[in-house]
């Protein structure tokens, strides 16, 4: 845990800031010029691109300038392990394959925990989620609210379950795929409608400036929703997963507090919460 010496979340979320507007705006220029995949990860739909390694690369660079002593866990390399007891979690490119196919919903995310980066044991102190494309920039700091651009964020009051727009993603393995879909026969018919964006990050931040109602998935990487957690709980949202646990890759549910209980209950209930 960070002490009374360590740096201000503030201060934190404007390094954040600051690196991921810069390196979204070079992965658009990269984007506009065209790329193609470079290699694959979980399985052959899982893929990686050029764009993906350097705009990483990058990030990596930048955080070590303003902070050499911190740790950072990323996607596509490997973790940098520091002495500050403070972790970048980044996700360079979430919705790669919506960069591939030139889907205008994939970001850029970058949160700043203190402990481990692990969901479980951490206490996210900035978070910061950029879509290039669009120009949102997202950001949160602890205890200091959450904002798109200057806009102060808050999500959605008094909805009903039958009434929310819900979100949620699909793992790369086939056979988490079957049985997600047999979860999302059961979640359908008790809400308005369901949104499959293709950007974890892009669907939590969505939570907080009151685009959707609600997000759940399961399979998900800390760098998946490190970043875009923190802003929809800045924004007085709620976000965890089975059992009172905290959100991790057995499960996350994010949702405005009228419906979150319900939500949490009904996915758990269609199989949301195993596999």
């Amino acid at each position: 845990m960070t002490d009374h010496a360590g740096p201000a979340a503030s201060d934190l979320l404007d390094i954040a800031r600051r690196i991921a507007t810069t390196v979204a705006a070079t992965a658009l220029e990269e984007r506009r010029r065209g790329i193609a995949v470079e290699s694959t990860k979980s399985s052959p739909v899982d893929v990686v691109t050029a764009v993906d390694r350097e705009t990483e690369a990058r990030i990596r660079s930048l955080i070590l300038d303003a902070r050499p002593d911190d740790g950072i866990f990323g996607e596509e390399e490997d973790t940098h392990v520091g002495t500050s007891g403070l972790n970048w979690v980044v996700d360079p490119i979430d919705g790669t394959v919506n960069l591939l196919y030139d889907i205008p919903a994939w970001s850029v995310s970058i949160a700043v925990v203190d402990g481990p980066p692990d969901p479980l044991h951490w206490h996210a102190l900035a978070g910061v989620v950029v879509n290039p494309v669009t120009g949102d920039v997202f950001a949160a700091a602890r205890g200091g609210g959450a904002r798109l651009g200057e806009r102060e964020l808050r999500v959605n009051d008094d909805v009903e379950l039958s009434k929310a727009l819900i979100a949620t993603g699909f793992s790369y393995s086939a056979e988490r795929r079957r049985a997600q879909a047999t979860t999302l026969l059961q979640v359908v018919p008790r809400i308005r409608d369901i949104r499959r964006i293709g950007s974890a990050a892009l669907d939590l931040s969505s939570i907080a400036a009151g685009r959707l109602d609600g997000f759940y998935e399961r399979g998900l990487n800390p760098w998946d929703h490190a970043a875009g957690a923190l802003i929809v709980r800045e924004a007085g949202g709620r976000v965890g997963g089975a059992g009172g646990a905290p959100e991790s890759s057995g499960l996350l549910v994010a949702a405005a507090p009228s419906i979150y209980e319900e939500l949490l209950a009904l996915v758990v209930e269609a199989g949301g919460a195993t596999g």
